[in-house]
């Protein structure tokens, strides 16, 4: 299994499943997928999220983002709604849309991105597909603190965060927008910065047990986080092409 989704009518999907974790574990396949809006997926787009295992999906937007029916949704999936903004949020606007967004938020409104880590822990059995517009920082937030949960690597983190940027050319190019990649660079330039180096500073100084905790979260939840997350690494490498089952999310394969 690729970690790279082809899922018809999204263009920046991924599975957080197969990077190495703390403990001699890794990251377990088909437990949280990250994407983009999925208002866009095609009916056959649909389906390959379903037979990928998805049954809960976290939505992180808020309304008047929402421009498309559920569509061609199949049954038995879950849709909770958990915005990690709001209009009224200080600084909303002025970091959004920019991977300064992302220790903003966190030092903000740590009981948002907790309360959505909740959400997921809670989730039943199968996969979880965490998605906002563009499904790269809002989304990138929510992959951030489960990855570093988990023990994964921050080169391993950063290189997930960064995927995102290549995967939305293709969506800018196909609706006829300059690429965003641009002007996200133009603003870290502006600031004398770069994404890698925004990321591994916040990275480098995260205590995420202690941030999540001070979202709300109980030990007892972030041990559930870890157990659905994680699963004893048998040796298998990271990025591996391909493997026989995926899992449910919680340990059973199909």
């Amino acid at each position: 299994m690729r970690r790279d989704l082809v899922w018809d009518g999204c263009h920046n999907v991924r599975d957080l499943g197969g990077l190495r974790a703390a403990g001699g574990r890794r990251t377990r396949w088909g437990a949280v997928v990250r994407s983009d809006t999925p208002d866009r997926l095609t009916a056959s787009g649909w389906a390959a999220a379903a037979a990928h295992g998805v049954r809960t999906i976290v939505d992180l937007r808020i309304p008047g983002e929402h421009h498309a029916d559920p569509g061609h949704r199949p049954p038995g999936m879950t849709v909770v709604s958990l915005p990690l903004d709001s209009r009224d949020d200080p600084g909303h606007g002025r970091y959004n849309g920019t991977p300064f967004y992302l220790r903003h938020h966190l030092d903000s409104l740590p009981h948002r991105s907790a309360r959505v880590l909740r959400a997921i822990a809670q989730a039943p059995p199968g996969g979880v597909l965490v998605h906002c517009v563009a499904g790269r920082d809002r989304t990138g937030l929510i992959a951030i603190l489960l990855l570093a949960l988990a023990g994964v690597a921050p080169e391993d983190i950063l290189d997930d965060y960064e995927r995102s940027a290549t995967r939305l050319s293709a969506l800018y190019a196909l609706l006829g927008q300059p690429d965003d990649a641009v002007r996200v660079r133009a603003r870290l330039e502006a600031a004398g910065t770069t994404t890698t180096a925004v990321v591994t500073e916040l990275l480098a100084g995260l205590d995420v047990e202690e941030r999540l905790r001070a979202g709300g979260l109980t030990a007892a939840e972030l041990d559930a986080l870890r157990e659905r997350l994680t699963v004893v690494d048998e040796g298998g490498s990271q990025d591996a092409g391909v493997v026989v089952a995926v899992e449910d999310g919680r340990g059973a394969a199909r």
